[in-house]
């Protein structure tokens, strides 16, 4: 059986028979694919410092709740994007890689976690469920223009893929097979199914969660990105995977999904990379440039508890020049601002988390509840079924053949911004706190967004909030008991009303395989007038530097051997705990607060891969990168719906 997805783009120019798949010829021959190998082994490995592997841990059931490492957004060769980049690399793979095993790219580079996951949803496109089942017909049964596609993906090339996406990106969507639409829709349920076996199979409680998943994919122009991964609790679903052939708008996707996910089943659907929505992600309007309803914004709120705001094509907390002069909103950035609001491939004032939480302040007086209270999260998007392969050490890329070697990654890719290789970075990973590894727990941590974002790191992050004193937190033999009984965890509401300044207690606990902490800092965004403002604090700094009365610590810069990228030993701090209080705050106000945490500086990926294929790093590029985790927020004079 050909094992093959879709990228919803090349479903909507095949149907329109737009291309000629007889006349690509091959990305990789064998002579190009043996060079590659050979490269890969005269990389030099050995003299990069990485870190040792550490071995499974599974902690016992907490009523104070673990924090646990997952990544709900993976790609597998079900992919039609992962497939014709070469990754062969199936479902079982992918799970089996998630829970530590070991395994090599087109190239033959070894991808391996330094700590094997705790939970993980493999999310290939639903639009391409029917390739598996359609491409194993006898040819026979196939039209020419099937038959054509089929075999296209066997021999797969970059001139394909490219004139496949640029030419599809048009609605509406219409499937493949329009002669027998319903044999086509019955194929797509086989291959749900078999998703959803895979996931319970490899579903083992306590020690290792997966959850039946699939990304919902309209397309976008100029590989714009609108899409939604589906993530169900448990076994339970319903039997066809909504797709964007059922569902034209995403309203169009939650009331399909309420109406068939009835108890015991449970769904969620969780947005990812905001940066490449051009603008849509918190606007306000669809795809079709249809404005929401308030029964559209109450959906929302029900069904998307979560954003995932960190992923291989870039960060989308904030960036600097649009609302913001908060200097770490340049963090993984690649597209520019937008001059207008009709542009893309750029950033619009929609386009970022935090302004979509603002967003979310300001419609709350307008609907009576705030549909954009959000908590967020990171993940990969990786294409290569490396689930939550994000340390820097080990990136290969996210394109199979197109990522392998090193000097691939250093010096290929597109010209245009957005495309290229230097441009991605490995992504990152989702962090929950649950009283257990088990689909029930740490799906209600989601629903209550207790979790948080890290860049792959895994920092260690509490934070609780409320209007009591929350320093016994501090002198507590239980700080999170205690500041749990005080306030409020990460995603919650408090209450309204208050006339006392709300205190926040936080904890952050550095990655044992990773650089040291730098700094905690807060993020406060609230309305004021017709608008939001923001503030960004340092409240807590390593090596006893203090907040100056603008709130900020002095700089640290440690040290990086840039011949194997080993940091300077003893820098920065094990942990930062402290209590900060909101003098500024103002009774009956409206805000949110999350935590953002930085590491001492390392080396970022490129910089690893100029090491290990003796290359000079490209310039213009950063060579260090701060790992960081952004806490989800607490809401503070809202209403929940």
């Amino acid at each position: 059986m050909i094992v093959a997805g879709l990228v919803v783009v090349l479903l909507v120019s095949l149907a329109a028979g737009y291309v000629q798949y007889r006349l690509a010829q091959p990305f990789m021959t064998a002579e190009k694919i043996a060079a590659v190998r050979a490269e890969v082994a005269a990389q030099n490995e050995g003299v990069l410092s990485i870190p040792s592997p550490l071995a499974v841990f599974s902690p016992a059931s907490s009523g104070d709740r673990n924090v646990y490492f997952g990544d709900l957004h993976v790609h597998s060769s079900l992919s039609f994007d992962s497939y014709i980049f070469g990754n062969r690399w199936g479902l079982e793979d992918a799970y089996r890689f998630a829970r530590g095993a070991a395994m090599k790219n087109p190239g033959g580079e070894i991808m391996q976690l330094t700590q094997p996951l705790d939970f993980v949803a493999i999310t290939d496109h639903a639009e391409g469920f029917a390739f598996p089942s359609l491409c194993s017909q006898p040819a026979s049964k196939l039209s020419d223009t099937e038959n054509d596609f089929c075999k296209a993906l066997e021999n797969p090339s970059a001139s394909l893929f490219l004139r496949l996406r640029e030419s599809g990106e048009r609605r509406p969507m219409k499937r493949i097979d329009t002669r027998n639409e319903p044999q086509q829709i019955e194929y797509e349920n086989d291959t749900w199914a078999y998703v959803v076996a895979m996931a319970d199979k490899h579903n083992e409680p306590g020690k290792f969660t997966t959850f039946p998943a699939y990304e919902y994919s309209p397309p976008l122009p100029k590989s714009g990105k609108h899409h939604r991964n589906v993530i169900f609790k448990n076994g339970n679903v319903p039997k066809h995977a909504i797709s964007g052939y059922d569902a034209a708008e995403t309203p169009d996707l939650w009331r399909g999904l309420h109406q068939r996910c009835q108890a015991p089943c449970e769904v969620l659907t969780i947005p990812h990379n905001p940066n490449k929505t051009w603008g849509l992600a918190f606007s306000g309007v669809t795809i079709d440039g249809r404005a929401y309803t308030p029964e559209d914004w109450a959906l929302r709120e029900k069904m998307e508890p979560l954003v995932e705001m960190f992923q291989i094509k870039g960060a989308s907390e904030c960036a600097y020049g649009i609302n913001s002069t908060d200097e770490e909103c340049g963090f993984e950035q690649f597209l520019p601002r937008c001059q207008s609001s009709d542009e893309i491939l750029c950033i619009q004032p929609t386009a970022m988390a935090r302004d979509g939480l603002k967003q979310g302040l300001l419609l709350q007086r307008d609907l009576g509840f705030n549909p954009l209270d959000f908590g967020m999260i990171g993940s990969t998007d990786t294409h290569n079924a490396n689930a939550g392969d994000a340390e820097e050490w080990d990136y290969r890329g996210a394109a199979a053949n197109f990522s392998t070697p090193a000097r691939t990654r250093l010096l290929g890719g597109r010209a245009d911004r957005g495309r290229r290789a230097l441009e991605r970075n490995p992504g990152g990973l989702a962090a929950v706190w649950a009283e257990e590894n088990s689909r029930e727990a740490i799906f209600a941590a989601m629903q209550r967004k207790e979790v948080y974002a890290t860049s792959g790191t895994r920092i260690a992050l509490r934070f609780f909030g409320g209007f009591n004193n929350m320093q016994p937190a501090l002198k507590s033999t239980n700080p999170v008991r205690e500041a749990d009984r005080l306030g409020v965890p990460m995603g919650a509401h408090m209450p309204a009303g208050q006339t006392a300044k709300p205190q926040f207690f936080v904890w952050a606990m550095r990655d044992p395989s990773a650089t040291a902490l730098d700094k905690v800092q807060m993020v406060k965004s609230w309305v004021e007038g017709d608008t939001t403002r923001e503030l960004v604090f340092d409240i807590a700094c390593a090596e006893g530097r203090v907040p100056d009365a603008e709130g900020r610590c002095p700089t640290l810069r440690a040290d990086i051997d840039m011949v194997s990228c080993a940091p300077e030993a003893g820098r920065g701090a094990n942990e930062l705990k402290t209590i900060w209080q909101d003098d500024g705050y103002q009774p009956d106000e409206k805000a949110f607060y999350y935590i953002r945490v930085l590491q001492v500086e390392s080396c970022r990926w490129s910089m690893f891969d100029a090491i290990r294929s003796g290359l000079s790093h490209p310039a213009g590029m950063p060579r260090r990168t701060a790992e960081r985790a952004w806490s989800s927020p607490i809401f503070v004079g809202g209403t929940k719906h």
